[in-house]
């Protein structure tokens, strides 16, 4: 197979988007539009990527970053003048160029890889990527000539009464000889009401060259949807979730309810894991076996570990062992790592914590820039008071310390391995091996103080 290169047009703001974030960049299954396009497009094999930018260039680039080379469209004038900015970039070079929007996030690998090897088989000059649909209404309309080439394309306001009842459509997806599609691309004219220069009309040029344009049909229109508004974006986000959340359940997963689920696109889980109800995982998530995660529980870019549970609770950028449990009710912030056989109970906070193995924080505590050793109790209500209202500083609790309920660990302290704290103490200075640290008052009645 020839070089595979690729051009993904996405410099349209998507004024019908009604918002202040560009169209592409909008995320379907916790990613943008334009990121699923590149990957799945890079994962057939395209040897140079280049998306044609134009509003929100920079926000575009810093979502792709060196996934892709970029061309700027300053001014959108149609898809044909957005193909032609790729020009200094690819207009030499040999092989297959596949033409793709950056609003067609349920486009799959599979197909992608379908059309550049029925292009390749046909030895076309183009490859167009149509489907059936049932109500074309709207769509350009495939007329293929009696072997089966393409003779042309005709949009739906020019098509005769014969040709509006045919049901194969262009999707706006195509492959193209690079070389060919480049020598004709200065061809295509603006003469039409809206003044633009329109991709399809280098399919006529190429057929009054008397070049082979070919088509290939999927299966799955839905695949093809461009979104262009909120509910479209609805319509793509419904159909990739039921698509992923199929994948994990054929893969061992189970999905309680699949219609209370959200599973990001690049989300890993082994198989024996249950999701409950109400569960959402973002990011670059990779759970583990016989995990037992939700109801109502989020997790964002975490790795977690075989045989853990995670039951009503958030994790943010962390990372938990095996056989831990989680929750109900507890906040896992970023840059946490919860070891294995580790408990954090109901209205735990962690934020930038290591806890050893066997270590538990059962209910009611906030643990903050911290390293905590194995086999380490801390108590309820006890906090490690990090922040001093300019800094923050760190508390290290080696192994197997007890910390007594309502305990006050003041930063940067040290608690040494095997001690106590008594329950109610503030510490403020390091604590010994295998010593009992009480920093409370000593208890004073006042009999009779009612009474005066």
């Amino acid at each position: 197979m020839s070089n595979k290169y690729a051009i993904v047009l996405a410099a349209g703001k998507g004024t019908r988007m009604k918002s202040k974030l560009y169209k592409v960049l909008h995320p379907v299954c916790g990613k943008p539009m334009v990121q699923h396009v590149v990957d799945h497009v890079k994962s057939v094999g395209v040897h140079t990527v280049v998306t044609v930018v134009g509003h929100g260039a920079e926000l575009v680039k810093t979502q792709l970053g060196e996934n892709s080379e970029y061309a700027l469209q300053a001014e959108q004038l149609g898809t044909a003048h957005a193909v032609i900015q790729a020009a200094p970039l690819l207009k030499d070079k040999e092989g297959t160029t596949l033409v793709i929007c950056g609003d067609t996030p349920l486009i799959t690998p599979e197909t992608i890889q379908a059309l550049f090897e029925e292009h390749e088989r046909l030895q076309a000059k183009a490859t167009i990527l149509t489907a059936h649909l049932e109500d074309s209404t709207g769509y350009g309309r495939i007329i293929r000539s009696i072997d089966g080439s393409v003779q042309r394309i005709v949009e739906h306001k020019d098509a005769t009464p014969d040709e509006l009842t045919i049901q194969e459509i262009n999707t706006g997806t195509y492959c193209f000889d690079n070389k060919a599609l480049f020598e004709v691309l200065n061809d295509v004219n603006n003469d039409n009401s809206q003044g633009e220069y329109y991709l399809p009309d280098v399919i006529e040029l190429l057929k009054a060259k008397d070049e082979t344009v070919a088509a290939y049909k999927t299966s799955n229109f839905d695949e093809t949807l461009g979104v262009n508004d909120r509910y479209a974006l609805s319509f793509a986000e419904t159909l990739m979730r039921k698509e992923i959340n199929k994948k994990h359940m054929l893969n061992g997963v189970t999905i309680i309810d699949p219609l209370s689920t959200y599973i990001s696109a690049d989300t890993v889980i082994g198989s024996d894991t249950i999701l409950y109800p109400g569960t959402m995982i973002y990011g670059n998530s990779i759970i583990g076996s016989d995990c037992t995660i939700g109801p109502n529980t989020e997790i964002i870019d975490s790795e977690i570990g075989n045989e853990t549970s995670i039951k009503q609770s958030v994790v943010h950028e962390s990372k938990i062992g095996d056989s831990t449990t989680v929750g109900p009710f507890a906040h896992i912030r970023p840059a946490t790592t919860l070891g294995n056989e580790v408990r954090i109970g109901n209205f735990v906070e962690t934020k930038k914590v290591t806890f050893g193995n066997g270590s538990k924080a059962s209910h009611l505590s906030y643990i903050g820039d911290a390293e905590v050793g194995q086999g380490v109790n801390i108590g309820c209500g006890s906090i490690t008071v990090n922040y001093d209202g300019k800094n923050k500083f760190k508390t290290i609790i080696e192994d197997n310390v007890f910390v007594g309920c309502n305990s006050n660990l003041i930063a940067p302290v040290t608690v040494k391995k095997g001690s106590y704290i008594a329950a109610g103490s503030t510490i403020t200075d390091e604590v010994p091996e295998d010593s009992l640290a009480i920093a409370r008052a000593r208890q004073v009645n006042k009999e009779g103080y009612y009474k005066n």
